[in-house]
């Protein structure tokens, strides 16, 4: 276990370039005071503390964002799309030519991390992260605001993630290439993460076709106390305690960590060899308390047979890409442009 507080604080801020920290502090403290024991949470107070940011159809830095409401399920998604070259073409949002006739345009369905409690599709540190993936990755992203815990447990925020995928194929004007279709990835990250990967299990039954998965330090668990997370309790702004908590909200009641939706390839798992599953690229954060659960995570991928690219970080902590202050964050964008562009 951790020492003191003030030790811990000491050895984030060794590592943390301090405006990281204060804004991963900041998120910490209001976590603390969201989460109650009786395992309910102040939605009322966390809509309040939440800075949120709306959309814009005029581009901002080469991008820009509207809100679409799917009226089958009322799931709302912010698509952000790269400006148009042609000036007098602002303001107006295009749903009905395809992204391209000639080009493949890569479509990011991103997933969202608050361990499935907090944060959502506009909120602003995730407003800011998909502008740069469009910008970086050439991309649209559509940014799905999923139910969340505790009031909407599992498999909730999987059956919504699962909507977003069959709305984003079914929709032309997200469909590019010569052969006009959607080239969709998954990606998230913490329960984003982990949102992901069930998206994308149940896609690979449907014959639902995802090109490729990018998970962000994934939140995944289980029973077992791992040798990472007895080693970081409390250090780099998370406890185990906080993780418990998070699944207790999440998992049906009197469920387990063992449950497939926090450990997938644990004792209750689901067997991925001999299906279609989409290639991936997992961030390992060599500072996350979860982090064998990650690596794990990646070693059931291979032994069933699956391609994937492991990305770890040694120095990195939890939410190391909301800020481009460290050289992990241009080394992530690289990897992420690159895994994206393959099938280019």
């Amino acid at each position: 276990m951790a020492g003191s507080n003030e030790i811990n604080v000491n050895e984030s801020k060794k590592v943390v370039p301090l405006n990281t920290w204060i804004l991963i502090s900041q998120f910490k403290l209001a976590y603390n005071i969201l989460r109650r024991p009786d395992g309910t949470f102040d939605r009322d107070l966390a809509e309040y503390l939440d800075r949120k940011v709306a959309p814009n159809t005029i581009p901002v830095d080469g991008v820009y964002s509207f809100d679409v409401v799917d009226r089958t399920t009322s799931l709302l998604n912010r698509i952000y799309r790269p400006s148009p070259e042609n000036e007098s073409l602002w303001g107006m949002v295009e749903l009905e030519n395809p992204l391209s006739t000639t080009e493949i345009v890569p479509v990011i369905i991103f997933f969202h991390g608050g361990s499935f409690t907090h944060s959502s599709a506009n909120s602003a540190i995730y407003d800011t992260f998909c502008r740069r993936l469009v910008k970086i990755c050439k991309a649209v992203v559509v940014s799905v605001n999923y139910r969340r815990s505790p009031e909407h447990r599992y498999p909730c925020a999987y059956d919504d993630g699962w909507a977003a995928l069959k709305w984003v194929h079914s929709r032309p004007w997200l469909r590019s290439g010569k052969d006009s279709k959607a080239y969709v990835y998954l990606a998230g990250d913490s329960s984003g993460g982990n949102i992901a990967h069930h998206v994308a299990v149940r896609a690979a039954e449907s014959g639902v076709e995802v090109l490729g998965n990018v998970l962000l330090h994934p939140m995944f668990g289980g029973e077992q106390r791992t040798e990472s997370e007895k080693t970081l309790d409390g250090k780099y702004f998370v406890t185990i305690q906080d993780r418990d908590w998070y699944w207790r909200a999440y998992l049906p009641e009197g469920e387990d960590r063992d449950h497939p939706a926090s450990n997938p390839f644990g004792p209750r798992g689901h067997r991925l060899e001999g299906i279609r599953f989409p290639k991936s690229l997992v961030v390992v954060a060599g500072l996350d308390l979860v982090q064998d659960w990650q690596l794990g995570y990646v070693d059931g991928l291979k032994k069933a047979g699956h391609e994937v690219k492991l990305l770890y970080l040694k120095q990195a902590t939890i939410g190391f890409y909301f800020l481009p202050n460290n050289d992990h964050f241009y080394c992530l964008m690289e990897e992420i442009d690159n895994f994206v562009k393959s099938n280019s």
